[in-house]
């Protein structure tokens, strides 16, 4: 006979449900209170009564937190429509089901639970190979890895664009490793930070005595990635001398070390990214447009954070427990306050930001909740937005509509709103509106575009 599998059930009161009989002919049952927890290590699934009223929420959020447990609420219908309860079960449970109970429906949800257990203990902490530490569950980040895996099978060069912050990096390391070329090398090359004077010899290679202190070849970034994959970051910081180097790699597949005589083949493929607006820097005269066009193959625009709804406590909590050795002892979690004033948050700095400010809260923490201002925000329940603020919300939110009616047409955009192309150019920088809003990653293989 088989046996069976062990579950979880969590209420605030103990066992008061008429139907835990039931419910304990099908599976293992282990009903616990908050004083009478068992080691959570042992269960993978777990149910917990949901009822507005019957719950420390604070208490049930550093239960929940713990462990890797996969939790599905039990909740009457009308409690969805409480934000505070459905912000736990989004935040801490893998499914929901509402009562009274339907059997078969339940048996379903909890078989499904036990599924995502199983993918998570197969994968580890970082998920699918495709995710490569992506860590959302919003829909543009679901578009995101869509095209990601799409973009993987194929050999064509990749422009990444987005704001800093981001997460151009882990992108192109997760088309990397779902490519036909993961089992060779991943360079990856700031542009930005390399001095002018340095990015040729160290992208290129150079032989012996090509200058003073040149003593012995050196194989450059492009040549160490053969067989792989060259990441150039910042790639809007190239001069134009290196620019029309890069494209002649690009167009024959071969490269100059300098001080040598003859062409180096080199089989790599090429991914570059960059928070400038490209198109603006070719109108500009900043960055050559043949270049961008070889670029530009295909296209792959990363959402800024403010705009991945639900991702920022999914994101904070997951970077609490990679830091978990950080924190200040007795540190449990975060506060609902502090939830809220993340989500509230613009995140001029993206993920970047976010990480920076979890982790100094972790370590300045002095009580067993993050608040917010441990993470140097303002709490929800504060002064208001002043005159200053609401105009530029207002006035962002209507560029932003503006871009969007007219799919990114400047010039149209402009005429909408009844002001000139240089005056959107600068409003478009001013709220780092360069690229298309999160939720539509754009995908473009030749003339022909994909927006999801």
């Amino acid at each position: 006979m088989m046996q069976k599998r062990k579950i979880l059930y969590l209420s605030p009161q103990g066992s008061a449900w008429d139907q835990l009989a039931v419910l304990a002919s099908a599976w293992n049952v282990r009903t616990a209170t908050p004083d009478s927890l068992p080691c959570l290590e042992e269960y993978q699934v777990g149910l917990v009564e949901l009822a507005d009223g019957r719950w420390h929420l604070s208490e049930l959020e550093q239960i929940l937190s713990r462990g890797a447990i996969e939790w599905i609420a039990l909740m009457p219908a009308e409690d969805l429509g409480k934000p505070e309860l459905a912000q736990l079960v989004l935040r801490y449970c893998v499914d929901f089901h509402t009562l009274p109970v339907h059997w078969e429906r339940l048996n379903a949800v909890i078989g499904h639970a036990f599924g995502m257990s199983a993918l998570r203990e197969a994968f580890g902490d970082h998920g699918p190979p495709v995710q490569h530490r992506m860590v959302g569950r919003s829909r543009a980040m679901h578009a995101l890895m869509a095209a990601i895996g799409k973009i993987a099978n194929v050999e064509a060069p990749v422009l990444i664009q987005g704001e800093s912050g981001t997460g151009k990096e882990l992108a192109a390391q997760a088309i990397h490793d779902n490519s036909r070329r993961s089992g060779g090398p991943f360079v990856a090359v700031n542009c930005g930070a390399l001095p002018a004077s340095l990015i040729q010899s160290e992208l290129f290679g150079y032989e012996r005595g090509a200058f003073t202190g040149a003593q012995r070849r050196k194989i450059g970034r492009i040549e160490a990635a053969n067989g792989g994959t060259i990441f150039l970051d910042e790639i809007g910081d190239l001069d134009l001398e290196l620019q029309a180097n890069l494209l002649r790699f690009l167009q024959e597949g071969v490269i100059e070390r300098l001080g040598g005589s003859g062409s180096v083949p080199v089989d790599v493929r090429v991914i570059a990214a960059t928070h400038v607006n490209l198109e603006l820097a070719v109108a500009e005269g900043r960055f050559r447009a043949d270049l961008y066009y070889r670029l530009n193959v295909l296209r792959l625009d990363m959402p800024p954070l403010r705009a991945r709804a639900g991702d920022v406590a999914v994101l904070a909590d997951y970077f609490f427990e990679r830091y978990a050795k950080d924190k200040a002892p007795g540190v449990r979690g975060f506060s609902r306050e502090a939830y809220a004033a993340m989500e509230a948050h613009t995140w001029p700095g993206n993920v970047r930001e976010l990480i920076n400010r979890v982790r100094r809260a972790m370590v300045m923490c002095e009580g067993r909740l993050i608040r917010p201002a441990d993470l140097g925000l303002r709490d929800s329940q504060d002064a208001p937005l002043s005159l200053v603020e609401v105009r530029e919300n207002a006035e962002r939110m209507a560029v932003e509509a503006a871009l969007q009616a007219c799919r990114y047409n400047v010039s149209k955009a402009a005429s909408q709103l009844g002001t000139s192309r240089v005056t959107l150019y600068r409003l478009m920088r001013k709220y780092a509106l360069d690229a298309p809003p999160a939720g539509s990653v754009i995908v473009r293989t030749g003339s022909s575009t994909l927006t999801r």
